[in-house]
């Protein structure tokens, strides 16, 4: 068996630094520090930070008042930022700058009496957060059918977001549908460069495997897109995280195993799965370099007074 492994893979810059705000505000300010949700979909990146003192939360009253949390990859509604302040917690926010730029844009469009039409899956952490941000202007659009029904006040003030971890190609044909019902449609983007990068990989690994592994977590939006690219070029692919969920009826008979990790996907579990696979080679398919990282922080990058304060730190990118 020859296993063919995909890059990019793994960890993004988004992921990196959300991983990187609990450890270092571990080793800071010492433990308990609370993360509301699953700080990326990950069981075993959970569950290390857990063993390191992190405390996993689903909601702020979990928080004793005048506690330390820090806010998800996945970004949250100004509802929970304000909860956040009204009870004195001290933030600190490891929402992914790419998400936080579709809550700006939601913020500009929904405050310009624009109607938000975010395309994205209603119950996903990310969608929630940035539908917070304009609730009465936002409608959250799924599927085509969804984009063929919906129903806007003004047709010529329309703008389209994007949740940023979809499928490139399932997210143009809801695009193209809703462009075709609204033509003075504004059109945003928002699928970020490593959710891009890792399908292009995907789809790359699906024209010369037999079968195609993707790392990652059941609840992650990312990896199950991966999935799904590969099983709309017509080649089987399966969803595991780690290789203890790689079973012998799944790669039976193939020569050839493509291998592909999500974005919240430790290296350490693709190294694994290839271990337990034992192939008699590995062949390395780059279909793009990746070169993005985000600052920190200012209270994690010492430039602060040292102590977070009761509303959100700044963001900021960069590569």
């Amino acid at each position: 068996m020859e296993v063919i492994l995909g890059s990019p893979r793994g960890f993004c810059a988004g992921v990196v630094r959300a991983i990187d705000i609990v450890e270092l505000s571990l080793e800071k300010y010492g433990s308990p520090v609370y993360v509301r949700h699953e700080i990326v979909h990950n069981p075993f990146v959970v569950d290390d930070l857990r063993a390191k003192g992190a405390i996993f939360v689903d909601e702020l009253d979990e928080v004793p008042d005048g506690g330390m949390v820090i806010f998800s990859a996945h970004g949250v509604s100004p509802d929970v930022r304000r909860e956040g302040e009204r009870r004195g917690l001290n933030v600190l926010d490891a929402t992914c700058p790419l998400v936080t730029k579709v809550h700006v844009e939601a913020v500009k469009f929904g405050g310009n009496d624009h109607t938000v039409l975010l395309v994205g899956h209603r119950d996903h952490p990310e969608t929630i957060g940035t539908s917070g941000e304009a609730p009465d202007r936002t409608i959250v659009v799924e599927t085509v059918e969804e984009a063929e029904a919906v129903e806007v006040p003004d047709p010529s003030k329309v703008v389209v977001l994007t949740q940023t971890t979809l499928s490139v190609d399932d997210t143009r044909e809801v695009v193209d549908t809703l462009r075709a019902r609204f033509p003075k449609v504004i059109l945003r983007n928002d699928i970020c460069y490593a959710t891009t990068n890792r399908q292009m990989a995907a789809k790359a690994l699906a024209q010369e495997s037999d079968v195609v592994l993707v790392i990652g977590a059941r609840n992650s939006s990312n990896c199950n897109r991966l999935r799904e690219v590969v099983e709309a070029a017509g080649v089987r692919a399966y969803l595991v995280n780690g290789p203890e969920e790689v079973t012998e009826e799944q790669v039976k008979g193939a020569s050839t195993v493509g291998i592909v990790s999500g974005a919240s996907t430790p290296e350490t579990l693709v190294e694994a799965v290839i271990k337990m696979l034992k192939p008699s080679n590995i062949v390395f398919r780059k279909v793009i370099d990746e070169d993005v990282t985000f600052v920190l922080p200012k209270e994690l990058r010492g430039e602060g007074s040292g102590t977070p304060g009761s509303h959100a730190a700044d963001i900021a990118g960069g590569q």
